[in-house]
């Protein structure tokens, strides 16, 4: 009666998402191993269910009996209630109401208690649970819907209650309903607000509660502790209620807690549930797969929505280790205010919970983006950290294709626009994860936040200067700092010089081939040898002009001498600036400057106003280069929408660079 009585799909389908397979068959993600690929399935027409993979089947006592650990009197128990029916037993006749298996009883007990708490919910000394309610946007039709209770402040009213209907004060303590006290059981939960926690069929197995007295000296959550029914490693609050439409949606929303299930439900996000006295893991992820039915990553979305603060970050990035474990799509949706959904739907209303969700992001772009927040990205050195940091996220990612598509939008979130850089650095990063222990990358490497050397350093597009790594194209020459026979230069600067230390320009490699260390030079020849020509066109360039610390020595030390408006004569001039040197290191140079030929594209070699306008205008254009850089690097991490005056301000000021970076390219055509 019982097995005729219990429809196999009805009963399985509470446990597991079951699709269609044709010939009359369904099929699902097998509860009792792991699997990608659905192998198990189920018979309708025969009662039966059978998985290839693990090659064993039954009926539906079977199941029940292997899904719940129970025995076989205690499944056929469980699903003669299930489906209404009045069992009779042996060896003591027909007992109305009491049943002989601990499970049962353990569960009855449960539901005695859920039943005894919803009534107090009404009483006067409840009030402050119903306050706590109210100030969160509940009303008792919503408490009632998801069976909050409350625990009467007194040591014994459940435990008398219970007692009252027959349990045992060994079932009282087995089902984490009361603790042993001195003189007996005493109730776990006393002057607190409860949520009771369901299995996937809905029996109540556990609670948890809140306290509300704040003098209260214990924990402001009190679960009930682990018992035969509860495993809270595998439990999820709220899948009861939630199971159909995951299954229907094929997604699931992960949040923290009681009220934040309730919120999103009643905001229209039904597919929430909650961990229960413990953070999301393994047995969580395999309850969700078999809602899902996860076997299709284009098809499912597991949605992680964690508070803001700092535990709710490292819960999110605790879902990043458990992404593989799951064949859907993941994702994470965090408020940037810190709200929780419950604060959320209490402030801003339902919609706001529903495009809180909407607004979810790839679990590894969280995590990506985590990473980046740490670190200064205005500067080389905060964005080459974020960089490592970052790609040691990206190499966890097995899929080779998603890694380099992630490593793209890398470069732009950083604001490098070097994709080969990028791109690089990760696939190194990647092959020492082959190579040696796995290292989570939350933990910082040495050094700063960072793992190897600075074997190079990132570019931006129409920045050719702004690269690190050795010089390039062979020695320098002699007589040019760092060559043969001058002083060495450290970092780009000539030791000593002014410039070389507390500079606003960063350090290059001083590397004569370089084709702007070339024009950064020939206007510095320029302004020493023809000062007539370059006039207040030379001395506007501001320092960032000379990206090289040398140049930027020379450019202080001829505005120091009044600028190159200021020269009489050019045999005077060179000599008011080698007086006027620091050391014999920068004055050597401005002698080196003033003797080497220019390279005017004309056959008498003389420089006319129109050469030196074109190549001032050439050295301005590469300034504004890198500035344009520097704004599309933050506009790229500007929210258009969280941010939008900021953001139309910068993008204004692209505008306007682009434009005048455009002139200077018209004007300095036919320099070189």
């Amino acid at each position: 009666m019982v097995r005729e009585q219990s429809p196999i799909a009805d009963v399985i389908g509470e446990y597991l998402q079951l699709r269609n397979a044709g010939g009359g068959s369904l099929k699902g993600l097998c509860p009792f191993h792991d699997e990608k690929t659905p192998s198990f399935n189920v018979t309708p027409a025969r009662g039966l269910w059978y998985c290839f993979s693990c090659a064993d089947g039954g009926d539906v006592i079977k199941f029940v009996e292997k899904v719940d650990n129970l025995s076989f009197p205690e499944a056929v128990e469980h699903l003669a209630a299930r489906a209404g029916i009045e069992l009779t037993y042996e060896q003591g006749g027909h007992v109305p109401g009491q049943e002989h298996s601990q499970r049962r009883r353990l569960l009855a007990a449960n539901q005695a208690a859920a039943e005894f708490y919803a009534d107090r919910l009404h009483a006067p000394a409840a009030a402050p649970g119903r306050d706590f309610l109210s100030e969160r946007g509940f009303e008792l039709a919503d408490a009632e819907r998801f069976g909050c209770g409350y625990a009467p402040a007194e040591w014994e009213a459940l435990t008398r209650h219970l007692r009252g209907r027959g349990f045992t004060d060994a079932e009282l303590l087995l089902s984490g309903l009361a603790s042993q006290g001195r003189r007996g059981p005493v109730d776990r939960f006393r002057g607190r607000l409860l949520w009771p926690i369901r299995d996937l069929t809905g029996d109540v197995i556990a609670f948890g509660a809140r306290k509300l007295d704040p003098d209260d000296n214990g924990p402001k959550y009190l679960n009930t502790p682990e018992t035969p029914l509860f495993k809270k490693s595998s439990v999820l609050y709220g899948a009861d209620l939630a199971k159909r439409e995951i299954a229907h949606q094929r997604k699931a929303v992960i949040v923290e807690g009681y009220t934040d299930v309730m919120a999103c439900h009643l905001s229209g996000v039904p597919t929430a549930v909650a961990t229960s006295g413990t953070s999301f893991g393994d047995g969580h992820v395999k309850v969700l797969r078999r809602l899902l039915m996860d076997a299709d990553q284009f098809l499912g979305e597991v949605v992680f929505t964690f508070d803001g603060d700092a535990a709710g970050q490292r819960a999110v990035l605790r879902a990043f280790d458990l992404e593989e474990r799951f064949v859907t799509q993941t994702f994470v949706a965090v408020q940037p205010d810190g709200l929780d959904p419950c604060d959320l739907r209490s402030k801003h209303g339902p919609e706001a919970v529903r495009d809180l969700v909407a607004r979810r992001v790839p679990v590894f772009e969280f995590a990506i983006r985590s990473e980046l927040a740490k670190y200064n990205l205005d500067t080389n050195e905060g964005r080459l950290a974020a960089l490592d940091a970052a790609a040691r996220v990206i190499a966890r990612i097995k899929d080779r294709g998603l890694r380099d598509r992630y490593a793209v939008s890398l470069d732009r979130w950083l604001g490098m626009l070097d994709e080969e850089f990028v791109l690089a650095r990760v696939r190194e990063h990647g092959a020492r994860a082959l190579a040696g222990p796995r290292r989570s990358f939350r933990e910082p490497a040495a050094g700063g936040g960072r793992e190897g050397d600075r074997r190079g350093g990132p570019r931006v597009d129409g920045d050719p200067v702004a690269r690190g790594g050795p010089a390039r194209g062979g020695p320098v020459p002699a007589g040019v700092p760092g060559g043969p026979g001058a002083a060495a230069v450290r970092g780009g600067a000539v030791a000593g010089a002014p410039g070389a230390s507390g500079s606003p320009v960063e350090s290059v490699p001083y590397d004569v081939t370089d084709p702007v260390i070339q024009v950064e030079r020939e206007a510095l020849k320029l302004a020493v040898q023809r000062p007539a020509l370059c006039g207040p066109a030379f001395d506007v360039l501001g320092p960032a002009a000379f990206t090289a610390r040398p140049h930027a020595a020379v450019r202080e030390l001829i505005d120091g001498c009044g600028g190159a408006r200021g020269a009489a004569s050019a045999q005077e001039w060179v000599v008011r600036l080698r007086d006027a040197a620091p050391d014999d290191q920068v004055r050597g140079f401005v002698t080196r400057l003033a003797v080497e030929a220019l390279w005017v594209p004309r056959a008498d070699g003389e420089p006319d106003a129109r050469y030196a306008d074109a190549v001032l205008a050439r050295v301005e254009e590469l300034a504004v280069s890198r500035r344009i850089a520097e704004v599309k690097s933050r506009l790229q991490r500007l929210n258009p929408v969280d941010a939008q005056p900021e953001y139309n301000r910068t993008f204004g000021d692209l505008v306007a660079l682009e434009q005048r970076r455009k002139a200077l390219v018209e004007k300095a055509a036919g320099a070189f």
